[in-house]
């Protein structure tokens, strides 16, 4: 390579292809081509548009296609120099277009949640990890740089923003306000219990809380700050949940085995890698809650990492469906089908259309029933998002579903089973 330059460090001419060495030289690479404005020439004139001489009729019901911007340009000129002398159609193009505007959507700041997949998915194509992060972590991966991309974008003022947090308890509706600051501190605390089973540091630190549940971990992280929280919470939680997504991978990447580590909420526990979507749905959910009080427009999840949120909730049914009978809010049904663990018995079909959609067998009498479509007693039908949101405590289970056929009572007792995996 030393040949290629001179005595000063430089491509000599005669050493780059398609230069010429001499006069008379033909050249093989073109010259760059030089812009009008840089050529001292005067830029085209636009062309004009003469308007269409159009009577006063047609030139009222083109107002609507001018509103629309669906007119030709002649069209759209022979209606502007009407408007500037008529003020009836003047006055009702004013109209027509403020309707249109508020029949456009609100586009979103936030990259669409599926093209951050993408490129990932593009880069690791071309050059795979050493150290890939566990399929069942990647949501929670996508959740949080997501929600860090809107946090980053908000003001000062707006971390002051109040956010009423919403939750199903007892049957009916929870609430506890906050600010949007008050929301991170609540996802750093509770993302503290996956941090401390991967053996990182509690964000609590000396902080004592009265239980070692979310809500708990919350409100003694509340009670200690000596300021309400501001946009300063935002680092810890960005460092903490990086440190989790890294250890996860260092942990969980070969095998799977440390997916099954049991992580404690407390009054529960969940293995690592349902842990790790539960938390992906809160930051979600959360994310939500905050754009909401800023006026920040927020897509869903991308389908892949819905489907695995909802295919969790739906795992998690039958536990808190027998919860709740043992606690007396759900009947045990009337046509009571008992059978082993691990064999078939009545099942209520879930059917999540849209986006991450699917079908699950919802298993009625025992945790450790299997689901069966031989032994459906009932259908629902809801919307993706819907469910989630159902789950979430943010839906009323009696205005959730979209379709319910069978057994009424089984239908009820999901839909309340459904809103009560919700929680502070």
């Amino acid at each position: 390579m030393s040949d290629a330059y001179d005595e000063h460090g430089e491509h000599g001419p005669r050493d780059v292809p398609g230069i010429p060495d001499g006069p008379g030289t033909e050249r093989r690479i073109p010259l760059p081509r030089i812009s009008v404005e840089d050529g001292g020439r005067s830029l085209p004139d636009p062309p004009v548009v003469a308007p269409l001489a159009l009577e006063h009729q047609v030139l009222t019901s083109l107002l609507g296609a001018w509103a629309l911007a669906a007119c030709s340009p002649e069209e759209a000129a022979a209606v502007e120099e009407h408007l500037g002398g008529c003020d009836t159609c003047a006055e009702e193009a004013l109209r027509l277009r403020e309707a249109v505007g508020l029949l456009q959507r609100p586009e979103s700041l936030d990259l669409d949640p599926a093209l951050r997949t993408r490129v990932l998915e593009g880069c690791l194509e071309r050059r795979p990890p050493r150290i890939p992060v566990p399929e069942w972590a990647t949501p929670y991966d996508a959740e949080t740089a997501r929600l860090d991309a809107l946090l980053q974008d908000i003001g000062d003022a707006e971390w002051h923003a109040p956010v009423r947090l919403r939750w199903f308890e007892a049957d009916s509706a929870a609430s506890r306000r906050t600010t949007v600051a008050g929301v991170l501190a609540h996802l750093l605390t509770v993302d503290g219990l996956v941090a401390v089973a991967l053996g990182l540091t509690d964000p609590l630190g000396e902080i004592t809380a009265a239980a070692p549940a979310p809500a708990a971990r919350t409100e003694a992280y509340w009670r200690a700050s000596h300021y309400p929280p501001t946009r300063a919470v935002r680092a810890p939680w960005r460092e903490q949940s990086h440190g989790i997504v890294r250890t996860v991978a260092f942990t969980g990447g070969s095998g799977g085995g440390a997916g099954r580590m049991p992580v404690s909420y407390g009054d529960f526990e969940l293995p690592l890698h349902d842990a790790m979507l539960d938390r992906a749905f809160e930051c979600w959910v959360h994310a939500e809650d905050i754009a909401d009080a800023v006026d920040y427009p927020y897509e869903p999840p991308s389908a892949r990492h819905l489907n695995l949120m909802i295919d969790l909730a739906a795992r998690m049914l039958p536990r808190v469906l027998a919860e709740r009978r043992r606690a007396g809010p759900a009947a045990p049904g009337t046509r009571p089908h008992l059978v082993a663990a691990g064999e078939p018995g009545r099942s209520l079909r879930l059917e999540i259309e849209g986006s991450g959609g699917g079908e699950w067998f919802i298993p009625l009498d025992s945790p450790g029933a299997v689901g069966s479509a031989e032994h459906e007693v009932a259908h629902v039908a809801l919307d993706g998002v819907e469910f989630c949101r159902l789950a979430a405590g943010h839906v009323p289970p009696a205005e959730a579903a979209a379709g319910q056929v069978g057994d009424r009572e089984a239908i009820r007792d999901v839909l309340f089973a459904a809103a009560s995996l919700s929680r502070m």
